[in-house]
């Protein structure tokens, strides 16, 4: 099992670039605690401050080191050859592999303000994938559906190949992530149950497919407490107001043996990589929670 971070590029203060500066805190704090991948979100026509992508992942990498870095990138709302383009620039940069996150993006809201058509998302997606995969490999690639692109090419292509994860919950999504990529990520909101269910199904479908399981990876936010009493306490503010719309057995709550516990649940089930975010936004216990995944490494007998 291996455990990266998505660290929140969310920011609800005013001064900008105190933000970066905790943001890229919170990274140094990833390195330190031996974490053993590094991402960043993707969201865009929001009315809340979320710093892109791809500039914060490229400052982060200076400190992040030789370990797996990468992004999530919802491929409809991007040019696939200026997101090739991107991507193979971030992956020059990167002393490690590079691994794309990828997804529809949920919010028709989005899909609008960018210009793209909603219902189109997931043949977008393929064809975003097909051309940057040929892009990377120095083909000069046309495509005449959703870009008009006209012979393109990307230089630099990107110094090893790129390793892609597809974001998916639905079925004809997770069958998409069994077809066409190297590994799924499952949705953070769901509880064991159904997480049960969407690993049978992509498995399923990868024997169909005569693949070899790649990564299996979940995304899980987490608060980590010194003591039970404190983790107690934040778990009944959170129950209080809600998290984003999560089932309340999806969240990780608690000191960093219930942690471990809750990890080797999600290892037992099948999950090769466990990408943690931090529920809290108060950069104080985002940091502390980071650092204790080092003891939560330790106990897992992973360092």
């Amino acid at each position: 099992m291996r455990i990266g971070i998505s660290v929140n590029s969310t920011y609800s203060e005013k001064n900008s670039r105190q933000g970066v500066r905790d943001i890229l805190e919170r990274v140094s704090a990833a390195s330190r605690s031996d974490l053993d991948s590094l991402f960043f979100g993707d969201h865009h026509v929001t009315r809340f401050t979320y710093f892109q992508n791809t500039p914060m992942l490229g400052s982060a990498l200076s400190e992040w080191g030789g370990k797996p870095a990468g992004a999530l990138y919802l491929l409809p709302l991007w040019n696939p050859v200026v997101l090739a383009e991107q991507i193979a620039t971030l992956a020059s940069i990167a002393s490690g592999r590079f691994v794309l996150q990828c997804g529809l993006g949920w919010s028709e809201a989005q899909s609008n303000g960018l210009g793209v058509a909603y219902k189109e998302r997931g043949a977008m997606l393929e064809t975003s994938l097909d051309v940057m995969r040929r892009l990377w490999s120095g083909e000069s690639v046309s495509e005449d559906k959703f870009w008009f692109i006209d012979e393109a090419i990307v230089r630099p292509t990107p110094p090893e190949p790129i390793e892609v994860w597809i974001g998916a919950s639905a079925e004809p999504a997770i069958e998409r992530a069994a077809r066409i990529a190297d590994g799924w990520l499952a949705a953070p909101s769901y509880a064991l149950e159904d997480l049960r269910i969407q690993l049978g199904l992509y498995k399923g479908y990868l024997e169909g497919f005569d693949k070899e399981s790649g990564a299996v990876a979940i995304r899980r936010d987490i608060f980590i407490a010194e003591h039970t009493k404190e983790a107690s306490k934040f778990r009944d503010s959170i129950r209080a107001k809600g998290h984003r719309g999560f089932d309340e057995d999806a969240l990780i709550i608690g000191t960093s043996n219930e942690v471990a516990d809750r990890f080797s649940e999600l290892a037992a089930l099948g999950f090769t990589d466990i990408i943690v975010r931090n529920i809290s936004s108060d950069q104080g216990d985002a940091i502390a929670t980071i650092e204790s995944l080092y003891e939560v490494k330790r106990i897992l007998g992973l360092l």
